[in-house]
């Protein structure tokens, strides 16, 4: 009897793994294109006093905190300001991008480029922050924006009609 329960179960762990595997994988991609925006767009938000009004508490970070750790040595920030606007400007316009899947798979790359950037500004936050951030970015810019997408239908609006013969 108890035997017989044994063998069953690699039959029940396959019938629950293949039940998972049905899962639609375009509210896992849309899923994954929320998690990697919000912080970032959270962040953006307390760059700017108002529409295209930099805070001063940015360029303040940019010129007077923040360093970057490049072979053992804590540099400035060149052009604070022009950083400080770039950033601000990146982390509202890619997270929108990606929450719309509308050039899914670029607004993906500038986010992991931006999360290359934070690594090197706060290199403590890797296992917390940015190696999440960046597994996240780099599985929409793989796996693309799903069909839950403006990208979808964008394609589907302009893909040349299929031959219904074929």
């Amino acid at each position: 009897m108890i035997g017989n329960g044994l063998t069953s179960l690699p039959q029940y762990i396959e019938r629950i793994a293949n039940l998972l595997s049905r899962f639609p994988a375009s509210l896992t991609q849309l899923a994954l294109r929320f998690a990697v925006a919000v912080p970032f767009f959270r962040s953006g938000l307390t760059k700017w006093d108002g529409f295209a009004h930099l805070s001063d508490s940015a360029v303040y970070l940019f010129a007077e905190e923040f360093r970057l750790h490049l072979f053992g040595f804590e540099l400035s920030y060149p052009a604070p300001q022009v950083m400080a606007f770039l950033s601000g400007t990146g982390e509202i316009i890619l997270p929108v991008l990606l929450i719309l899947g509308l050039a899914t798979r670029f607004s993906a790359v500038g986010i992991l480029i931006m999360t290359a950037i934070i690594q090197l500004t706060i290199p403590d936050g890797w296992a917390n922050f940015h190696l999440p951030w960046a597994a996240m970015a780099f599985a929409v810019m793989t796996y693309g924006p799903g069909r839950v997408s403006l990208d979808h239908l964008i394609i589907r609006a302009f893909a040349p009609m299929s031959d219904p013969q074929s």
